[in-house]
């Protein structure tokens, strides 16, 4: 499916986590602040129970949406949409969202049903590509080539040279401060953590990132990893009454409804050498508008009544026969079977 906005997909070729959720979070800021676009994002909703597309907010359930796309409506700003499919969720995102200008898909690179206007893939820096086999005799999706087709490789911290000598942007996790799960304004120095009873619990795709930047903080604790994803139960943080807690903020919005004081999450932001947002813009650049002195020619081909023009989506509203035409590179499109069906809460 071909949407009337770029697609920036962000995803990797490995399994398990490499970074793309905080990389979401920096590119929809840049996008927004930078280049004053209206993003969007669509997930998978991974491990969440709904079975249809659907919106995601800030407080909306783990359980059903999954902890990274609450995570991401909760850092992001933007509206986030959850689904299998990709594209209709995508479809549902533009549909409630008029002042959308760009999509950013997370983990969506092997999603192919989704046109795409700018691949991203990102690679752990610390494991690489592994022993560089497929699944299930190594941790690749798609093989090691597939790097050299992608718009750009993002690097999540050291450890790995780049694949094939291919350029690759830089990313580095900072993070120092730490927020209470209960009181998320109480924000605390990693001294705060010397000479009490520390554990440290990571549900993600690599918990030892986690706990590596947790060392470095000069921390003292006891690791317990889960596996990715795994939906938190008080028993699973029963380390004793005087034990001090922290997680990840992916972990921790799984964890809010039965935190008490004794329970932190690491406060971590991503930043990228290079522009990697320039980038991105250099290829899907500015739309081609068209010339809207057409409108006072152009009429729609089934009823022949006028259209509304809508410019941020690049498209000819019919809204009487529910239509509406697309334009591209500028030129407006009126064939009906290449324009798309309104939805009932579409009224321009």
């Amino acid at each position: 499916m071909r949407l009337p906005v770029p697609v920036i997909v962000v995803g990797n070729i490995n399994v398990g986590g490499t970074g793309k959720t905080p990389l979401t979070i920096l590119l929809a800021a840049r996008l927004r602040n930078q280049y004053h676009r209206q993003p969007g994002i669509v997930c998978r909703g991974y491990r969440g129970s709904a079975t249809e597309p659907q919106a995601v907010a800030p407080d909306s359930d783990p359980a059903i949406a999954g902890d990274e796309a609450v995570l991401l409506a909760r850092l992001s700003g933007c509206p986030v949409w959850i689904g299998a499919n990709r594209a209709m969720a995508a479809r549902r995102l533009l549909d409630a969202n008029a002042s959308c200008d760009v999509l950013i898909s997370d983990d969506g690179l092997q999603h192919y049903a989704l046109a795409r206007d700018f691949e991203i893939a990102v690679i752990d820096g610390s494991r690489g590509l592994g022993n560089g086999l497929l699944l299930p005799a190594g941790p690749l999706r798609e093989v090691p080539e597939r790097l050299a087709h992608v718009d750009a490789i993002v690097m999540n911290g050291d450890g790995s040279p780049a694949p094939f000598g291919l350029h690759v942007f830089r990313m580095t996790m900072c993070g120092e401060s730490f927020a209470n799960l209960k009181k998320p304004q109480l924000l605390v120095p990693p001294s705060y953590f010397s000479g009490r009873d520390v554990h440290a619990v990571a549900a993600i795709g690599n918990p030892q990132r986690f706990f590596a930047h947790l060392k470095a903080l000069g921390i003292a604790f006891t690791a317990h990893p889960f596996a990715d994803h795994h939906a938190f139960t008080p028993a699973d943080l029963a380390f004793g009454d005087a034990a001090v807690i922290i997680m990840t903020a992916k972990d921790g919005v799984k964890c809010e409804r039965f935190a008490n004081d004794r329970h932190w999450v690491l406060r971590v932001d991503a930043s990228l050498d290079g522009d990697l947002t320039a980038a991105i813009m250099n290829k899907i650049g500015k739309p081609a508008y068209m010339d809207t002195k057409l409108l006072d020619i152009l009429v729609c081909p089934i009823c022949k009544g006028p259209l509304v023009y809508l410019k941020p989506r690049q498209e000819l509203v019919c809204n009487p026969d529910r239509l509406a035409f697309p334009v591209r590179d500028g030129i407006p499109v009126m064939l009906e079977d290449e324009a798309r069906k309104l939805t009932d809460n579409e009224k321009f």
